[in-house]
């Protein structure tokens, strides 16, 4: 893979694929980590007098509509930086074109949201010819949408001299290193509700770990294939994730399953609450969390951890009578950071750290959920092979 930092850019136009999609709400940025972690690179490319033009996509908007408008994060990104920032309300065409001529070396312009246009999800080469126009250069640093073959991630990589961004390579290096050569005992923790994106990440897991932890409806779709957590009625997504999951050795002693539960009532009651064994659930009830003894079988398991992967909330930890299992896990590992060298990914689980405000305890926060899935779980992600692609 090129490395930028080999390469003369003063003068020229960078095209940068970033991850600015960020939560907004009503006009205001309520949560700037992504915008956060893209300043190392922006800083680099502005010391060597790089002209600097960030693409990102923002949400899912089916059309142009401004309520998915980048703006925001742009007026954020130019707080952080301290200004030489400007917005430009489109992504291709003439205009844009124009701005980015006028553009002095340094300066950094934020293009409107790519998904604006739907040649970006269908990877059009029209659209990916547009984008290339707009720069001398490609560099890839949006780790969180790599697993996406949108044209801006796999078609620009065609046509412009392409590299990897700093956040891309640290996030390359720092999860190589933790599945290749670890320190040991190697611990992953998978939670969240996408169990069906998870089968495969489990069973890779299962093959690199020592132990993998298992919490939220992960969990419970293979406590139920083992016949522990029975239910007399599924539904036909339940059904077919238990089918999948017969893909994993349920019986392998790596596998470490909670032992019991916070239980609720499937329809949301705001007063019920019932700690009980995994093997002992009503009819009328669902586990939303891990219970208190298998947080205390989790963390002797943790304690011993020299490496961890975590990925996916504990339980239904929005709602607060069952967030205990995973703020429980992050404080653990947050107390034990001088022991243990600890990786936490995926947008909740980032989010339940961050309530708690210990991320500076964590060596590592990912910028990729579903990236950072595919990628423990060994698959190639589109967006970093095209970066080898011979230009």
């Amino acid at each position: 893979m090129n490395n930028i930092r080999n390469q003369n850019i003063r003068g020229l136009r960078v095209l940068v694929r970033c991850d600015l999609n960020v939560p907004i709400n009503n006009g205001i940025v309520v949560d700037d980590f992504r915008i956060k972690k893209l300043i190392p690179t922006i800083d680099f490319l502005r010391e060597n007098g790089a002209k600097i033009i960030l693409i990102t996509h923002l949400g899912q908007p089916k059309k142009k509509n401004l309520a998915y408008s980048v703006k925001p994060a742009a007026k954020r990104l130019w707080q952080l930086i301290g200004g030489r920032v400007k917005f430009i309300s489109d992504t291709v065409g003439l205009r844009v074109e124009a701005e980015i001529r006028r553009m002095e070396n340094g300066e950094v312009a934020v293009l409107e949201n790519l998904r604006f246009y739907k040649g970006e999800i269908e990877n059009s080469d029209d659209f990916s010819k547009r984008l290339s126009r707009l720069g001398d250069i490609f560099i890839q640093d949006g780790f969180g949408a790599c697993h996406r073959e949108h044209a801006s991630i796999v078609g620009v990589p065609k046509i412009l001299p392409s590299f990897p961004g700093l956040l891309l390579e640290k996030e390359i290096k720092v999860l190589s290193d933790a599945l290749v050569l670890p320190e040991r005992p190697l611990v992953s923790i998978i939670g969240g509700i996408k169990a069906s994106t998870k089968i495969k990440v489990i069973k890779n897991l299962l093959e690199k770990s020592d132990y993998v932890l298992l919490g939220g409806k992960v969990a419970n779709t293979l406590l139920t294939s083992k016949g522990i957590y029975v239910k007399d009625l599924m539904s036909s997504e339940e059904e077919e994730l238990i089918e999948i999951s017969k893909e994993i050795n349920l019986f392998d002693p790596k596998l470490q399953l909670p032992i019991d539960g916070m239980m609720g009532l499937c329809n949301f009651d705001e007063e019920y609450i019932r700690i009980g064994g995994v093997g002992n659930v009503r009819n009328e009830e669902e586990i939303y969390d891990i219970g208190p003894e298998t947080i205390e079988k989790y963390k002797a398991i943790l304690r011993e951890a020299k490496t961890i992967i975590w990925n996916g909330p504990l339980g239904y930890f929005e709602k607060e009578k069952f967030s205990n299992g995973t703020i429980e896990i992050a404080k653990m590992i947050g107390q034990n950071n001088h022991n243990v060298f600890s990786i936490v990914g995926g947008g909740e689980t980032v989010e339940a750290i961050q309530k708690l405000g210990i991320e500076d305890q964590f060596d590592h926060i990912s910028t990729g959920g579903g990236a950072m899935l595919d990628f423990i779980s060994g698959k190639e992600l589109p967006g970093i092979k095209a970066l080898d692609y011979e230009n």
